[in-house]
C-alpha cells in the first residue's frame, strides 16, 4: 500500500512538472499570449474528457444539478481570474520566480481567515507567512528582467488562489465532489473567457499570431490540455489516498522540482539576491506545512 502511494506522488510530480513547463513553452517561448483562447482550449478540453470520464463510469461524478451549481459559482469567478492572472504572469515571469509569488497566496488566505472569523495564529506560522511575504516583495527588487505586468498580474493571481483556498475549504456545498467543483470551474470558464475572447482583443488579435500554423505550436496546445486534464486526474487521485498534510508535501515537492529543472529548459536568470528569495519563500512554505502538521504548536 505503502509504495502505491509513492507511486501516485511521483506520477502527480511528474505531471505537475510537465503540464508547467508545456505551459510555459507555449506561452513563453512560442509567446502565445492570449489567455482567454488558451485557458478557455484548456478548460474545453478538461471539461469535455472530465463530462466523457464521468459518463463512461471511470470517474465518480454525479449529476450536477442547479441548485448545487449555483453556491459554488462564486469560487468559479475566482478561478476564471486564476488562470486567466496565472497564465499572464507565468508567461512574463521564470517560474521560480511564479512559484515565489505565488506563495504568498498563503497570506492572503490567513488574512481572509483572521479577518471573516478571527482565527488566532501561531508565530511560528505568522514566522512562515512572513517570510513568504518579505520573499515576494523584496523579489522585484532582484529580478535581472523586471517587467511590471508581470508582477501586477502575479498579483492578481495569488489573490485569487488564496480566495479560492478560503472559499474550497470553508464555503464549499456539501454535496459536491472535488472534480464535480472543478467540472463547473470548467464549463463557467469556458462560457466567460469565450464571451471575453472578443473584447479582450484576442480573437482578433491571434490571427496575426506567426506560428498559427505551425504543428509544434498545435502540439504544445494539445499537450497542454491533455496534460492538465491527466493533472486533474492524478490530484484527484492523491487527494483520496493522502490526507491533505500529506498531499500538501508532495506538491510542495513538485514546485521544488519544477523550480530546479527549470534551468536545464529555460533560459533563467537569476542573481544571488534573487536566488535568495526564491529560497527563503520556499523556507517559509515548508514551516508552513510544519506547524500545521503540528497543531501543538
Amino acid at each position: 500500500m505503502q509504495w502505491k502511494k509513492y507511486t501516485s506522488g511521483c506520477v502527480f510530480i511528474f505531471l505537475f512538472v510537465l503540464t508547467y513547463f508545456t505551459n510555459k513553452f507555449v506561452l513563453s517561448v512560442l509567446k502565445f499570449t492570449y489567455p482567454t483562447l488558451f485557458q478557455g482550449w484548456q478548460t474545453f478540453i478538461g471539461a469535455l474528457l472530465l463530462l466523457l470520464f464521468g459518463k463512461l463510469g471511470w470517474v465518480e461524478m454525479s449529476r450536477i444539478n442547479r441548485t448545487a451549481a449555483l453556491p459554488w459559482l462564486p469560487a468559479s469567478l475566482i478561478f476564471v481570474g486564476n488562470i486567466y492572472a496565472g497564465s499572464r504572469a507565468l508567461s512574463r515571469l521564470e517560474i521560480p520566480f511564479f512559484f515565489t509569488l505565488q506563495n504568498s497566496s498563503h497570506v492572503v488566505s490567513h488574512t481572509i481567515l483572521k479577518v471573516a472569523h478571527r482565527e488566532k495564529i501561531h508565530w511560528l506560522k505568522l514566522l512562515s507567512l512572513f517570510l513568504m511575504l518579505i520573499s515576494a516583495v523584496n523579489l522585484p527588487y532582484c529580478d535581472l528582467q523586471f517587467e511590471l505586468n508581470g508582477y501586477l498580474w502575479a498579483v492578481v493571481h495569488l489573490v485569487c488562489v488564496g480566495a479560492y483556498r478560503v472559499f474550497k475549504s470553508h464555503y464549499k456545498p456539501s454535496n459536491l465532489s472535488d472534480l464535480e467543483q472543478q467540472c463547473i470551474d470548467y464549463l463557467f470558464s469556458v462560457l466567460l473567457l469565450a464571451v471575453a475572447s472578443h473584447p479582450t482583443g484576442d480573437l482578433l488579435g491571434v490571427l496575426e499570431f506567426p506560428s498559427l500554423q505551425s504543428h509544434t505550436f498545435h502540439c504544445g496546445c494539445c499537450a497542454s490540455a491533455l496534460l492538465g486534464f491527466l493533472l486533474l486526474l492524478a490530484t484527484s487521485k492523491l487527494k483520496t489516498g493522502l490526507s491533505l498534510e500529506h498531499f500538501r508535501i508532495w506538491s510542495f515537492l513538485s514546485k521544488i522540482t519544477a523550480i530546479c529543472f527549470s534551468p536545464f529548459v529555460f533560459s533563467v536568470k537569476m542573481n544571488a539576491p534573487s536566488v535568495m528569495c526564491v529560497v527563503v519563500s520556499h523556507v517559509g512554505e515548508a514551516l508552513l506545512l510544519y506547524t500545521d502538521r503540528e497543531p501543538q504548536l
